[in-house]
């Protein structure tokens, strides 16, 4: 007897329901009932058809959808979630809110009915979403993955109910939700979801001293902590730059979490006398309010360092027990043994951080030389006196001749020398190496090892995004954008993780992609010539020249100098000579003289 052959195929899986739906239907069964129809007949029903689905059957509180495509469903998912929000908020009926989950798996074709085990993960992943979120699992990411704008977040590895193998999920967020604007920590933008391990902000500490003149020293205890707290993997840390948009601020600790998606807030003041300086801390459950741990720490300024590892170290036990104490030990490493020099270095950060012109700039490279002349071996010294060449020839306050590269050189070399385990001298020296000397293979190495060494540097993914842009992989540079701009989300850096993205779109040919990021680019400094460039080129490839014009108009306001024919000397170093033709065709279209 020969049995009969099951049809298969591969296919992506989409599962949704109504979140509360018992208790909507137990509140108002014919309102309900009526609301969600409308939904499916306005949102739901036309974006499957648009994006090429299949609605294999409907249950009371939801259906299963079939596509060919991966991008399609997910596309499907966030363009229905996006609107289904909208619907809320203008607030007629019962709020009704889909969760979404989507699997790519092998499934068993039963009439028009679809079975087997990707039904089932699909279905156990939508199980797991937030109400009005979307879900993947991690054969789902792998199929979407560098294919659109949205952002993926890493909720780890799930244990699902009847499914014999744990699943990873990730969470999507459409490119709005990602692009949180720095300058407006308390928009009441959604808030962001938890990562799957211990995450934790630390905020400006407030400075007691009574001398305004000390801010820089408090400023410079919080850096050190969030330094070395950066350096435990087992931690999600959020960068300095997004903690900083609160200094000054009376905040709600349960909202901070909510904005930076993280579990757990460090806040704390410094106190600062001639000799003597007082460190008070406390840890704060953010989706709680509820105070894990403080303390307050006395000493000398001669023991300035040990008094940061006993903070940082008394963080690290309250919020992650398990940490190795080789770890632990190793967040103990004081950055110099001369206060003096540190002190220069705080003071030169300060300047460096206020991105605002090329006097400050100048600043700051004078402190950090002054650093390395009392202390030689400061490595991380070296590798942000690097950053400030870097930062002054993409603003084009200098131009760059044999001889800064040759200083260039000097310092992104030393600095690499003397912290083999800082990430912050090697990413900086990195990105020097890179942008400066014109050495793009040293200085994506070094990128990837200062990664290595830290995974929660979010300036290192930024430059490291930048890295595989002029390596020629866009799709790579757009996932370690997302990961820069999620572990920062009010990084005063972002704009250039927007124009990073918009740049990665423009040579993967996506050129309305490309404008839109280019825009949020320039949203808060429409002077910014990176984000001008990019909004040109890509506007004129898209066929929107007179959008085009305007952007060149713009730029060559800032920038009188610039043409076709030395746009290479302003742009990173482009190992494809394709990709740098296309750039200089995008702005030949819009405008810019040769």
């Amino acid at each position: 007897m020969v049995e009969a052959r099951v049809e298969r195929r591969l296919a992506a899986i989409l599962a949704v329901d109504v979140a509360g739906y018992s208790r909507l239907i137990g509140a108002d069964e014919v309102g309900t009932l009526a609301a969600l129809k409308a939904r499916r007949r306005e949102v739901v029903d036309p974006a499957i058809a648009q994006h090429h689905g299949r609605i294999v059957k409907t249950t009371g509180d939801g259906m299963l959808v079939e596509f060919a495509s991966a991008v399609d469903a997910v596309t499907c998912a966030v363009e229905v979630q996006e609107k289904m929000a909208e619907r809320a908020a203008e607030g007629s009926g019962p709020r009704i809110q889909f969760r979404v989950g989507i699997n790519i798996g092998d499934i068993i074709i039963d009439g028009d009915d679809i079975l087997g085990d990707g039904v089932n993960v699909a279905a156990r992943v939508e199980n797991e979403c937030e109400p009005g979120g979307v879900c993947l699992s991690g054969s789902a990411f792998e199929q979407v993955r560098g294919k659109t704008s949205f952002t993926f977040d890493d909720l780890g590895e799930r244990a699902l109910k009847n499914i014999d193998r744990p699943v990873r999920l990730y969470a999507v967020r459409s490119a709005a939700q990602s692009a949180a604007s720095p300058k407006s920590p308390t928009d009441g933008t959604k808030a962001l979801p938890l990562p799957y391990k211990p995450s934790i902000a630390v905020l400006p500490f407030q400075n007691m001293s009574g001398d305004p003149e000390q801010e820089y020293f408090a400023d410079g205890i919080v850096e050190d902590i969030i330094t070395a707290l950066s350096r435990f993997k087992e931690l999600f840390v959020i960068a300095r730059n997004s903690s900083f948009t609160y200094k000054g601020r009376t905040v709600d600790v349960k909202q901070v979490g909510r904005e930076l998606g993280v579990r757990y807030v460090l806040e704390g003041s410094v106190r600062k006398t001639t000799n003597r300086v007082r460190i008070t801390g406390q840890l704060i459950d953010a989706t709680t309010g509820i105070h894990l741990w403080a303390d307050r720490i006395d000493g000398g300024l001669g023991d300035i360092f040990d008094l940061q590892d006993q903070v940082t170290e008394s963080v690290v036990g309250a919020i992650a027990p398990a940490v190795e104490k080789a770890e632990i030990e190793r967040a103990k490493r004081k950055p110099t043994e001369s206060l003096d020099a540190h002190t220069l270095y705080l003071r030169g950060l300060a300047k460096l951080f206020q991105f605002a012109n090329r006097q400050t700039n100048d600043e700051a490279l004078r402190l950090f030389n002054s650093a390395i002349e009392l202390d030689p071996d400061y490595a991380s010294a070296y590798g942000r006196a690097a950053l400030c060449y870097t930062i002054a020839k993409a603003n084009g306050w200098i131009a760059i001749t044999s001889s800064e590269i040759a200083e260039v050189t000097r310092l992104a070399q030393r600095a690499v020398e003397l912290g083999k385990d800082d990430a912050i001298a090697i990413s900086t020296s990195g990105w020097a190496s890179a942008y400066v000397v014109r050495d793009l293979e040293l200085g994506a190495a070094l990128i990837d090892r200062a990664l290595t060494l830290n995974a929660n540097l979010s300036e290192a993914w930024n430059t490291g995004g930048w890295m595989k842009i002029w390596l020629g992989e866009p799709e790579t540079a757009i996932e370690r954008f997302a990961r820069a701009m999620r572990l920062s989300p009010l990084d005063l850096w972002i704009i250039g993780m927007q124009s990073g993205t918009a740049h990665a779109h423009f040579f993967l040919g996506r050129y309305e992609e490309a404008a839109r990021w280019a825009a949020m680019a320039l949203q808060d400094n429409p002077d910014f010539q990176a984000g001008l460039r990019i909004d040109a080129a890509s506007n004129a490839m898209a066929g929107r020249l007179a959008r085009a014009q305007k952007a060149v108009a713009r730029l060559r306001q800032v920038n009188p100098t610039l043409r076709v024919s030395n746009l290479k000397e302003v742009l990173g170093p482009y190992r494809r000579a394709e990709d740098l033709s296309l750039y200089e065709e995008g702005l030949r279209r819009a405008g810019l003289p040769e």
